[in-house]
């Protein structure tokens, strides 16, 4: 512990932009090793396999999914209240829960193992809220949640394209190798782990400009919700919407793709990788705007930009006017423009422009709760109520209703936003609230 908080305090006489990036790209690997543990077995098609009438993958799909809920419902307390000093800790032992429990699925015959699948999803549920915990609350916060979120994008495909070859090159067998995959980035989990801890706590100039970020009690959370209560169910009838079609997208694009005629190996990372870069630069350059009020705006923009490129691509691709590769980069673009500020950045600038005493993590996990129970909801509801429809259609028809639902919340959402800043102009600071940025 001594050596760790000298090697920190050297870390923390490094110029400004250089500890960022350390931390950025820290965070950005972090994550990416944590998908290898959370996405690998999607890159198995199981075929072949039915269980009262549901496809076996689908089942992992739910038992996964339905732990990663279970995990947000009990992160949005968990998160809330965590302390920065035990986050390294809860990391490396939620994670090796997770790997173990894939052990459990490798030997475990089938139908039985679905469970491991659950008790994979609860801990890595909590890894994103530890994670940011690093980030929040820093002048430079929009680039390094940037580059974090590009990993939500980034390590699926690239997970993915690691157990495909696993499977098709070396011959491993479809319910070890998630296991193996996992294997792969022990040690590079245990490297940025090492790297985040090395982080100091956030500057007075930082607390200054993005608001002190704390743990929240009970009453503190009740408060924060009842303050911005038409903004946030308007925030997560858009962010139900787009983890829906994500999580359709990222736990049964093999399954997309055949529907569209591509078969490739690559073509999960090379997709993944255009969209990155340009969701990176867009997320990147709103260090560049000061003005909180602003940037919190142009985030909506964003958003509402990503919801009408996703309505836009599908009917194109509908009057077959653009190819399969074309609609499925476009619509993944929008779905991602829409979705990674949600988790990078929306939250950081909502809080530092109204100056709110609280953490993102609290207000996020809210979030994801609900957008992951509206994930499992969807699968269950699309295998038992309409099994014969393909995931390809499947995806089409849902990402319509997240360009027109999800448009329209988006438009509410920034109106309400605006004029509750300018009613704040107008009175005292409220309880909680020191002043408006």
């Amino acid at each position: 512990m001594k050596l760790m908080n000298q090697l920190r305090a050297q870390v923390a006489k490094w110029p400004y932009s250089l500890l960022s990036v350390m931390a950025a790209v820290a965070a950005f690997g972090l994550y990416t090793s944590m998908y290898a543990f959370r996405k690998a077995f999607a890159a198995g098609t199981f075929t072949g396999q039915q269980y009262l009438h549901v496809d076996y993958k689908v089942w992992l799909v739910i038992a996964q999914v339905v732990g990663y809920t279970c995990s947000k419902f009990y992160g949005i307390r968990f998160i809330a209240e965590v302390n920065s000093k035990n986050r390294a800790r809860y990391i490396l032992t939620l994670i090796g829960i997770a790997w173990l429990a894939l052990l459990a699925f490798a030997f475990v015959p089938a139908p039985f193992n679905i469970v491991f699948l659950f008790i994979n999803g609860f801990p890595l549920g909590l890894i994103w809220g530890l994670v940011f915990g690093y980030l929040e609350g820093r002048r430079s916060t929009e680039f390094m949640a940037a580059v974090l979120s590009i990993s939500l994008i980034f390590a699926s495909g690239f997970v993915k394209t690691v157990g495909r070859t696993l499977l098709s090159v070396f011959h491993v067998n479809e319910y070890h190798m998630p296991f193996l995959t996992g294997a792969i980035f022990v040690l590079p989990l245990l490297l940025f782990v090492f790297c985040m801890e090395l982080m100091p706590a956030p500057t007075i100039e930082d607390k200054q400009q993005r608001a002190e970020r704390s743990p929240m009690n009970a009453a503190e959370r009740k408060q924060f919700l009842t303050r911005f209560l038409p903004g946030i169910i308007l925030t997560i009838i858009i962010y139900v919407l787009l983890t829906i079609m994500r999580d359709v997208r990222d736990n049964f694009e093999v399954e997309i793709w055949a529907d569209l005629g591509v078969k490739s190996n690559s073509i999960y990372t090379n997709i993944d990788s255009i969209i990155s870069i340009i969701v990176l630069v867009a997320m990147s350059l709103l260090i560049l705007v000061k003005k909180n009020l602003k940037a919190f705006s142009i985030i909506h923009l964003l958003i509402i930009g990503g919801c009408v490129l996703v309505g836009a691509s599908t009917m194109l691709y509908s009057l077959k006017l653009i190819s399969p590769i074309s609609w499925m980069t476009m619509a993944g673009l929008g779905l991602y423009l829409g979705y990674v500020p949600y988790n990078a950045i929306f939250f950081e600038r909502m809080i530092a422009t109204f100056n709110y005493r609280s953490n993102v993590g609290f207000i996020m996990y809210v979030a994801d709760s609900m957008g992951y129970l509206g994930s499992v909801s969807i699968l269950l509801v699309k295998e038992l109520g309409r099994p014969n429809i393909s995931w390809g259609n499947f995806f089409k028809e849902g990402v319509m209703v997240v360009a027109i639902v999800g448009g329209i919340c988006g438009v509410l959402s920034l109106i309400y936003f605006m004029q509750s800043a300018q009613k704040d102009k107008k009175k005292p600071s409220e309880q909680g609230v020191l002043s408006l940025s």
